[in-house]
């Protein structure tokens, strides 16, 4: 079954659109974890297990586990092995390079590694996604209306009548031949995302930055009703708690933002 498909029985099955993000930042890991050897993997492991009954999915920022240079590789090797069959994986690692080296990022990250999405950052040409696409059944999520604030500068030009970002969204409907294409779009930008929505109505959703970034999450979903969508949430979620109970109070936090959820869907 391809990714899409995948994602909408899960919506259906779980009543969520819920996707934790897994950003294991060294200092904000409770005390009583990074005491151990194996702390990051017991980190995340726990959040994992504490959260899946509430999401559709987990998204593994790349950066977080690279910081660990070989050991964080291994680990996030072990983790993506380790999610249960009912919740998808996406791979935030926002690759895009020219053909050569993308075909092998997209194998390091779809093959190797098998997670069924991957970020892809189409600012070299969408000849650097064609690796990607060509992986039918896996997703892709590629950026187009980011969450941070200085994306404006760049996903904005030249005008408001015919940004940057909307030039993306169009582009990636017309290659989207295999059906497995997605678009990142943060959910600070409300508005925008209805601009969004408007011009490329069939394309799922990526939507970052609510919580710690400032997006709300009743604006986001109020402003795509009906799509296929997933909510990447992280800092909010995963440093729930501070204590020996961390993973107990992650996973109260994902089931109150489903249940959250639930009124939308």
């Amino acid at each position: 079954m391809a990714f899409f498909e995948k994602l909408n029985e899960l919506k259906a099955q779980k009543n969520s659109v819920l996707c934790v993000g897994i950003d294991p930042d060294y200092e904000k890991i409770p005390a009583v974890v990074r005491r151990q050897d194996d702390f990051l993997l017991t980190f995340c492991q726990r959040i994992i297990e504490a959260t899946a009954p509430y999401c559709i999915a987990f998204k593994f920022n790349f950066a977080f586990f690279e910081a660990f240079g070989a050991a964080g590789w291994e680990v996030l090797a072990r983790l993506r092995r380790s999610v249960p069959p009912h919740c998808l994986t996406v791979a935030d690692a926002k690759r895009g390079d020219i053909g050569n080296s993308a075909r092998h990022y997209a194998g390091a990250i779809l093959e190797h590694l098998d997670f069924d999405a991957v970020t892809v950052n189409p600012y070299l040409g969408f000849d650097a996604c064609e690796p990607f696409l060509n992986y039918s059944e896996k997703g892709l999520f590629i950026l187009c209306l980011t969450s941070n604030p200085g994306a404006r500068e760049i996903q904005d030009y030249p005008d408001r009548d015919a940004p940057l970002f909307l030039h993306i969204a169009r582009r990636v409907q017309e290659i989207n031949i295999h059906k497995n294409c997605g678009l990142v779009a943060g959910a600070t930008k409300p508005d925008q995302l209805r601009v969004l929505c408007e011009a490329v109505p069939d394309l799922p959703l990526l939507m970052p930055g609510v919580g710690a970034q400032g997006g709300s999450l009743d604006d986001a979903l109020q402003a795509v009703p009906h799509r296929n969508i997933l909510v990447p949430i992280s800092r909010s979620i995963i440093y729930a708690g501070e204590g020996e109970d961390f993973a107990e109070a992650a996973g109260k936090a994902a089931q109150a933002l489903q249940q959250h959820m639930q009124r939308y869907l």
